[in-house]
């Protein structure tokens, strides 16, 4: 018997779970648990002789041989099981949106994911199977994503959640009915339970964060609680609420929270029950309300996250002006820094601070000549190191403002921006969405040592132990750090030391040996180690663009700049190597969540105008690994993409060497297309498609001429052919010209735009008469004009050049001339059609070849002698 289950006190998502789970399993059996939200009883009440539920108290579970759980992964949180049931003997398969826990079954199939609903893990399998659906269950799974997501507003929500929606709809999802049935409202039981909670509330203040613990005991069960400890919650105006009710012989426990320090997950687990970090419940069977409550208190602080200060959250050193700084430098300095507003410090005080807007505003008068004291805000709001992140936002909020300088003893030693305040955002949104249920910095070590080979890690160990010594803090970063985060390998080792590089690389040498090369101009240098390795530090640093596409300007900076001009979100990332915080992951925009959506997202609105080649890293990286670029940054990629024509032709061929070695042909093109990058060469849109099939064939062409004996394993189309494509389709060789930057490209274009004119050439059958014609070409440029032009029957084509590469020269000049013959350009002639006739089989030895040659020079006196008596 295989059936399909939930947890008791169902919710739409666990009945939307299940009926979605049916339509993957036809044959399972629904179970329905007896304890039902108060809103899903009401659907029930209208709706119930659609489904087939089986009663759980009516499971015959010794004929239960496989269980479909949705929605939950203990089982102990599905209702009562027999004493001698056991796990082990069913095949399970759970699908599951919850965090994993330790309890959770041990399970053969299925997908445990971190989504706002279970129902939308088992909708992408429904799409997946094409399984159709009908409009109703349509809106009963939309009444599953909707009320676990909050309508879309709780942090749990994933865009995965969003896309299902988008895919209801198109099915007929019934919006009125969303909203009917969706809506909390409490029931007369329900309200005077409310009413008796707040009576029996009390508020407990730990590390700056209100908890409001309620307790009331029901003689019988009341259904519902997770709705009312909501209510609650909101009208208490705590940051988390939890509810302690005993019903009948159980006490069950309900927790709500809104701060992204509190995680009520370690209290619910501690009593048997699960959840996410800001909602989850418990229920103790027989358990007594007192010491249960009792517990909860003293374990309050399980909950919390320690609270975050401003001398985390600043940015330092702080970068300044002085009061006599005109208003012309000022704005000159805030685009260069990409700053939007700058302290203004006078004898080491801090005496006011100037914004972008005031800027703007003495621009317009045509005062940049004037001293910033001219406009400067002197009543500035600051802050001490130790205020906390609640404290920094309510100030930002309240006052509108987007900077706070940190002072400490009057002087100025930090500062905090909004931009700081979203980067905590961003790690508190991965607490419930990233790499294998939030990655500690204990698991980001386990991964660097299983990944990297045990030298580079005691090394990297080693360089963090220096580091601090010196007391330089120094970071692991760029493409290494992203690729043990996917579980890739990847030995490129960057190393960027906050402060002096060319230190810390001498420093390395005095503790561990080897040899330092410095490069004092570029503030880097190379570790020889004494086992070889070669390691470059250098000193975290910014860039700035003068023009789009030009190149940078650099400068010495701090690790925050130093991500901040990288490419994209998934290789901004460092992770610390000192000592006293190793392994400690630095992830400032995001990066660790592109990883999990497969985003390619760029840091800043600008980039790719900055560097317009970003594109081209773009396309690779989907390739790559199988990732797209978000909504925003394809927007972004289509906007600046006309900037390409002032890349230089020696980094675009760069790039697409790059490019092309990395996915497949066919689609990089395709790409590029969607992209706009061919059309700014002049390229219509309309070659697309006949590039791409032109690819696809150029590669087969090119291992059919490899099956032969004297090919070159490593022989292949090069990048270069690939870009030439859609200007041949196009009749646009000479648009390519700029891009044959090497001899070997230039002779590749040039023969492939005389073979243009050839005629008929791909007619001949005989390997013979094609030698005739094609004798002077590569074979590269032939396999081009093939696949460009599409010509049918190309294996005579193919044959010929099978042949031609096992040509052997059974005649030479010398040959000739011991023949009689005299020297002149007619050897080439005889030679050449000497070739055609090995190659059709009609020579096929030296003798052969004397026997031909004779022949020939006979036929030849004949034609003479005749020739002449036809002059007489």
């Amino acid at each position: 018997m295989q059936i399909i289950i939930s947890h008791v006190n169902t919710d739409f998502d666990a009945l939307a779970s299940m009926i979605a789970a049916k339509k993957l399993y036809p044959d399972a059996q629904l179970i329905l648990s007896d304890k039902l939200e108060t809103r899903v009883q009401r659907f029930l009440n209208i709706y119930r002789d659609m489904f087939d539920f089986l009663p759980a108290s009516h499971v015959d579970w010794e004929n239960v041989t496989e269980m479909i759980i949705v929605d939950v992964a203990s089982l102990s949180r599905i209702g009562k099981l027999p004493s001698d049931f056991d796990p082990n003997t069913r095949n399970i398969i759970v699908y599951d949106h919850h965090p994993k826990d330790e309890k959770d079954v041990q399970y053969d199939e299925g997908i445990i994911e971190l989504t706002g609903a279970a129902v939308t893990l088992l909708l992408e399998e429904i799409q997946n199977r094409n399984v159709p659906i009908t409009s109703f269950e349509a809106s009963l799974f939309g009444l599953g994503i909707y009320t676990d997501t909050g309508n879309f507003t709780y942090n749990n929500t994933t865009a995965r959640d969003l896309q299902m929606a988008g895919f209801l709809v198109g099915q007929g999802m019934n919006l009125e009915m969303i909203q009917r049935f969706s809506e909390e409202t409490l029931t007369p039981p329900q309200q005077q339970l409310l009413e008796n909670l707040l009576l029996h509330t009390e508020i407990h203040e730990v590390d700056g964060l209100d908890i409001a613990i309620s307790t009331y005991a029901l003689e019988k069960f009341q259904n519902g609680l997770a709705m009312v400890t909501h209510k609650l919650h909101g009208m208490k105006g705590t940051d988390a609420a939890i509810a302690v009710v005993k019903m009948k012989n159980s006490v069950c426990v309900v927790g709500r929270a809104n701060s992204e320090r509190i995680s009520l997950q370690p209290i619910l687990q501690k009593l048997g029950g699960g959840g996410h970090r800001h909602a989850g419940s418990a229920t103790v069977k027989k358990g007594d309300p007192d010491a249960i409550l009792k517990q909860i208190i003293e374990d309050l602080d399980l909950m919390l996250k320690p609270a975050i200060t401003a001398k985390e959250l600043m940015a330092r050193p702080v970068k300044t002006l002085s009061p006599q700084t005109t208003i012309e430098e000022a704005g000159r300095l805030m685009y260069r820094y990409g700053h939007s507003g700058y302290p203004i410090v006078e004898d080491g005080k801090l005496v006011g601070l100037i914004t972008r807007r005031d800027l703007d505003k003495a621009n317009h008068h045509g005062l940049g000549h004037a001293p910033v004291k001219a406009y400067m805000t002197t009543n500035v709001i600051t802050i001490g190191p130790d205020a906390t992140l609640e404290e920094i936002q309510e100030l930002v909020i309240e006052h509108n403002i987007g900077r706070l300088p940190v002072i400490e003893n009057r002087d100025i030693i930090g500062i905090v921006t909004r931009t700081n305040i979203i980067e905590v955002l961003h790690q508190d949104v991965l607490a419930d969405a990233k790499l294998e249920e939030g990655l500690s910095t204990e698991k980001l070590m386990e991964k660097m040592e299983q990944q990297l080979p045990e030298d580079v890690y005691r090394l990297l160990k080693e360089i963090g132990e220096t580091a601090s010594e010196l007391e330089t803090p120094v970071f692991l970063i760029g493409g290494i750090v992203r690729d043990i985060l996917l579980d890739r390998p990847n030995e490129d080792i960057d190393i960027v030391a906050e402060g002096d590089g060319i230190r810390l690389a001498r420093g390395l040498k005095d503790a561990y040996g080897g040899e330092v090369v410095e490069h004092e101009s570029f503030g880097t240098a190379t570790w020889l180690t004494t086992s070889g390795l070669s390691i470059d530090v250098v000193s975290s640093r910014l860039e700035y663009y003068e023009k789009p596409a030009a190149l940078p300007e650099v400068e010495t900076s701090v690790l925050g700049d130093d991500l901040q001009r990288r490419d994209f979100t998934i290789n901004a990332m460092a992770i610390r190597l000192n000592e006293e915080a190793f392994g400690e992951l630095i992830d400032p925009f995001g990066g660790q969540l592109d990883l999990v959506n497969k985003n390619i997202r760029i840091l800043h609105n600008i980039s790719f105008i900055e560097d317009p080649t970003r594109i081209f890293r773009a396309i690779r990286f989907e390739e790559r690994f199988g990732f797209r670029m978000d909504e925003q940054t394809e927007k972004f990629a289509l906007e600046s993409i006309d900037k390409v024509v002032h890349v230089s032709p020696q980094r675009i061929n760069e790039e697409m060497k790059r490019l092309f070695k990395e996915g497949k042909p066919e689609k990089v093109l395709r790409r590029l297309f969607q992209l706009q990058v061919f059309q700014q060469f002049g390229i219509q849109e309309a070659q697309m498609e006949a590039a791409c099939t032109s690819a696809t064939t150029l590669v087969k062409l090119y291992w059919e001429q490899a099956q032969t004996e004297s090919a070159i394993d490593e022989e292949q189309p090069s990048a270069f052919e690939y870009f030439l494509l859609p200007f041949y389709g196009d009749d646009k060789l000479f648009a390519s010209a700029k891009f044959a930057l090497t001899k070997k490209d230039l002779n590749l274009l040039e023969e492939i735009t005389e073979l243009q004119t050839e005629t008929n050439w791909s007619e001949a059958t005989q390997p013979g008469d094609i030698h005739l014609r094609l004798h002077t070409y590569s074979d590269e440029a032939i396999l081009f004009v093939l696949a460009a032009e599409q010509i049918p029957g190309h294996d005579s084509v193919i044959a010929y050049l099978h042949l031609r590469r096992s040509l052997s020269k059974l005649l030479t000049g010398a040959d000739l001339m011991t023949a009689g013959m005299k020297p002149g350009p007619h050897f080439s002639a005889i030679l050449l059609n000497m070739e055609a006739c090995q190659l059709n089989g009609d020579i096929t030895s030296k003798d052969d070849a004397l026997q031909w040659l004779s022949n020939y020079e006979e036929n030849r006196i004949r034609e003479v002698t005749a020739d002449e008596i036809d002059t007489r």
